[in-house]
């Protein structure tokens, strides 16, 4: 259940505001998304700003509400410092696009204050203000190459008169209007800061969300309802040019997003290798964990350097140009969406178009998962690949619901990423929606997939008993040989899948199989087979250690 806003005392800056905050501004995100969605041109006219704060504020109130009333301070009473850190926290993991990131910095600014600082009630404008200062200086510290006219400008603002009254003996609540005002008056500022936003006649989108979130501070502090149109200026959403994403054409392809668990050294040398792939880079959190953003063109470098630095994972690619054409209003006629496991594979499906969501081991996606990923291909027509049996019923929960939204969708049961990487091969956007199915499904029909494991204990399996550390060949999903060694077990896994025929053979390597098992697997099969090609991908991280193919 939502938590329900409850009537607070006159500046008392405690959890209960916390929590009172977070749930204004997630309702008063939910009321202006598709305003500011509306006027979003500013780093990329995705049409997508309001949608991204409000599912960032969504992801920060749920983390509030699952540590609420868990965390005390000893006394029974909820901790202002456990739940404003929980508060931050649900924002970081859920961060989404460009100005989710930078809003996930912003509430961790606060929690660094709020959460390590106590002071008497008289005391809490300046605590206040200190928050808020803290958090615009975090938030400018995040982003590669701060611009001024975006939500940065507003948050300074804010910051700036925030301090001001917290300097002349405000109060909390003093110190939340000052921040509201100045939010206000900077963003009516914004179109003559940047471009881009002067061209379209419009107010930053990120900023005016921001202008949103301090209103609902103000108003969980006072218990007063901010005007229904609470900015000043050109804040509401006024017609676009023609064509507002023209300008956008030669910037990067791709929004890559992932969750970091690495040290700080290891993430200031990630900023410096993203800084040179692509631009919007905006990396946020600490403590080891970290929300990392940025454009690029080579999604499958951003994430490789994620794996040089530490440990990548909720990995989201996102093509710009689906994203593109929903700013103009319109829907791509078809995407694909591919379940993959490994990190190198979904830079790969990602290159070819498809939309992807990406598998750990032992932590298979939901349905609501599948669902976002339709949602995010943004098509009339959605083909999805679950990639294994065990996504069948995810995969057909998801695309019930998408139905229902209007989406036509059709669910090809690959039970391997092979089978899904043979449908996207004859994937044709142009032709009809059900010859493109069926093409796609004999072509993942037509593919056995091979897959080797290592045995993690002994085990009765269909080609007998195993051992712990044994390499296991399946194919089709079933155990058929077991060896000592990769390359020999390979082998016989390759003999068994080519006896009755094959015209293709694909190799996908994980992260730990050195090149020369490739070459040694791709002699073997020109040796024997002389009219079979072979291809060799990288899975990448959280891939098996060998999927193979035989088309």
């Amino acid at each position: 259940m939502p938590h329900e806003p409850q009537p607070q005392a006159p500046d008392e800056l405690d959890a209960e505001a916390v929590r009172t905050w977070s749930s204004l501004a997630l309702a008063a995100l939910g009321r202006a998304r598709e305003d500011i969605d509306a006027i979003n041109v500013y780093p990329v006219a995705d049409a997508d700003t309001g949608t991204n704060l409000y599912l960032t504020a969504e992801s920060a109130d749920r983390g509030l509400t699952e540590a609420f009333p868990g965390v005390t301070d000893g006394t029974g009473a909820t901790s202002l410092s456990e739940a404003v850190r929980a508060w931050a926290h649900g924002a970081l993991v859920g961060a989404r696009g460009n100005s989710g990131t930078i809003l996930a910095q912003l509430l961790r600014g606060v929690a660094d204050v709020l959460g390590a600082e106590q002071a008497d009630r008289a005391e809490h404008g300046g605590l206040l203000a200190r928050a808020l200062t803290r958090a615009a200086e975090e938030a400018y510290a995040a982003v590669a190459h701060p611009v001024e006219g975006t939500m940065l400008t507003v948050a300074g603002a804010a910051a700036r008169a925030g301090e001001a009254a917290g300097a002349a003996a405000g109060t909390a609540v003093d110190v939340a209007r000052a921040a509201y005002d100045g939010a206000r008056a900077a963003l009516a500022e914004t179109p003559g800061q940047l471009a881009a936003l002067g061209r379209a006649g419009v107010v930053d989108a990120g900023g005016c969300g921001l202008v949103v979130v301090f209103g609902a501070l103000w108003q969980a502090l006072s218990g007063q309802e901010p005007a229904a149109e609470p900015v000043r200026g050109r804040a509401v959403p006024v017609p676009q040019p023609p064509d507002p994403c023209a300008q956008e054409d030669d910037g990067p392809a791709y929004e890559v997003i992932y969750l970091l668990e690495a040290s700080e050294a290891a993430v200031g040398e990630l900023r410096e290798r993203l800084d040179g792939l692509g631009d919007s880079l905006v990396v946020v959190g600490g403590d080891g964990l970290w929300n990392v953003h940025v454009h690029v063109d080579d999604p499958g470098a951003a994430v490789e350097a994620g794996v040089v630095a530490g440990r990548p994972y909720r990995i989201r690619i996102t093509h710009f140009g689906d994203e593109r054409r929903r700013a103009r209003g319109e829907r791509a006629q078809r995407a694909v969406v591919a379940v993959v496991p490994g990190e190198g594979l979904a830079g790969l499906c990602a290159e070819a178009g498809a939309t992807t969501v990406l598998v750990r081991p032992g932590e298979l996606p939901a349905a609501a998962e599948l669902l976002d990923a339709v949602r995010r291909a943004h098509a009339r027509e959605v083909v999805l690949l679950p990639g294994g049996a065990e996504l069948r019923a995810a995969a057909a929960a998801a695309a019930e619901q998408a139905r229902a939204e209007g989406v036509r969708v059709a669910v090809i049961p690959t039970r391997s990423a092979v089978q899904g990487l043979a449908a996207l091969a004859v994937h044709d956007p142009e032709g009809s929606f059900d010859e493109d199915v069926v093409a796609m499904t004999a072509a993942a029909g037509a593919t056995r997939y091979g897959e080797l494991a290592v045995a993690e204990r002994q085990s009765f399996t269909s080609a007998g008993i195993c051992q712990a550390g044994d390499v296991l060949g399946l194919i089709d999903g079933d155990v058929a040989v077991i060896g000592a060694g990769l390359i020999e077990t390979a082998e016989a896994v390759l003999d068994r899948m080519l006896g009755s025929g094959g015209e293709l053979v694909t190799l996908v390597l994980g992260p730990d199989v050195p090149d020369a098992v490739a070459e040694r697997l791709e002699a073997y099969v020109q040796h024997g087979h002389l009219a079979v090609d072979t291809v060799t991908y990288r899975g990448g991280r959280y891939s098996a250690p060998l999927l193979i193919g035989v088309e």
